[in-house]
């Protein structure tokens, strides 16, 4: 009879504590998963109805997510379409400057009705009065740049190592532009010295209208096999951005940037063993930056031209050409050549200097893209 109690008392204490739980746990409720949000009506002036998120439109191009190609965005000519519902709020941007944010439904004659909050009922609203949806807003400043560099080394019968950094920022504004450039290469074999040169430039536009800039710059360059030590060039005048990003709809140059530059130069060359020399020069530059396949390759061209004022035989230039590629995120590698030409080179070296480059780093672009 004994056991038989302390068995029961032991039941209920295991008992009790799950039925504890079991009262305080809430009740399992099914709640239905959230309706989908419907999907904005694009109805072109030929009679096609596109169903889909409207993303937004800038430059008379409205981009539409599909259901069909989440991945990819549908493009449609803004002067194209007829009617135009949209059922998430989003901001329209007008002529006369002003900005609505709401929703919108097909209205009559080339309009939509937009429901703006706190704003009671609809505003009718002409589609070509309407600048810009949910456009994007860059920051005030964009930076880009590319840090990237090689390595090589030999050891055994043979003693060999080649490195190379180089290093290139642009910092824009709407009126100002920054431009740092550097390159720094080595080289020896069998311990003794083989390649040693370095480079640098920074070069401030302000620019004066969209386009059109003026230039301030210094480039500094020394090359122990050119017996110089320091090469320096101060430079000003007027420049003009040919292309800029968004110039052109097509995927390959939409994102390609091209300018021109020309001015004078204070130009001194300071040699270990030779003598000296300065003069007064023009100066002409190009940059070329090519992005293609959404910044997956880009090729780029950027020369400067010092012809002598006082010596027509006499100039020097340099030219970097390149490619390159993104591997991941923003890990990329690449390979440039760089040619410098001097027609007066100090007595006992070449004209000429060829560099083939290798490299591996990083590129950084904080503009905002759809």
């Amino acid at each position: 009879m004994k056991k038989g109690f302390w068995f029961i008392v032991l039941l209920t204490c295991l008992i009790t504590p799950q039925l504890v739980v079991a009262a305080d746990a809430p009740a399992v409720v099914d709640v239905p998963p959230p309706a989908p949000a419907p999907l904005d009506i694009v109805t072109l002036k030929d009679g096609s109805i596109l169903y889909g998120e409207v993303i937004g439109m800038e430059g008379g191009i409205l981009h539409l997510k599909t259901p069909a190609s989440p991945d990819n965005q549908v493009k449609v000519k803004w002067d194209s379409i007829a009617k135009l519902a949209i059922n998430h709020p989003i901001p329209f941007h007008l002529k006369e400057g002003s900005v609505l944010i709401g929703t919108a439904t097909e209205g009559p004659n080339g309009t939509i009705n937009v429901r703006a909050e706190p704003l009671k009922g609809t505003i009718e609203i002409p589609l070509d009065s309407i600048t810009a949806l949910n456009p994007i807003v860059q920051a005030p400043v964009i930076y880009s740049g590319t840090l990237t560099g090689g390595y090589t080394q030999a050891t055994g019968n043979s003693h060999l190592r080649n490195a190379s950094l180089l290093g290139d920022f642009v910092a824009r504004s709407e009126q100002l532009r920054l431009t740092l450039n550097g390159r720094y290469v080595y080289g020896d074999k069998d311990n003794t010295l083989s390649a040693r040169n370095a480079r640098g430039l920074i070069k401030m536009d302000f620019f004066i209208t969209k386009r059109l800039f003026w230039f301030a710059s210094a480039y500094f360059e020394s090359d122990h096999f050119q017996d110089l030590k320091l090469r320096t060039a101060l430079s000003s005048g007027p420049g003009y951005q040919i292309i800029d990003r968004g110039d052109y709809e097509s995927p390959w140059l939409k994102d390609m940037t091209l300018y021109v530059e020309a001015g004078l130069s204070y130009f001194n060359e300071d040699y270990t063993n030779a003598s000296d020399q300065s003069s007064l020069r023009a100066r002409w530059a190009v940059r070329l930056n090519w992005p293609i396949f959404d910044d997956r390759m880009t090729f780029y061209h950027y020369q400067e031209f010092y012809p002598s004022l006082q010596n027509t035989k006499s100039y020097y230039m340099t030219m970097d050409n390149g490619v390159r590629f993104r591997i991941f995120e923003g890990f990329v590698s690449g390979i440039q050549v760089t040619t410098r030409y001097n027609s007066t080179p100090a007595q006992g070296t070449g004209d000429t200097d060829n560099l083939y480059l290798l490299t591996l780093g990083y590129n950084f672009d904080t503009t905002k893209k759809r």
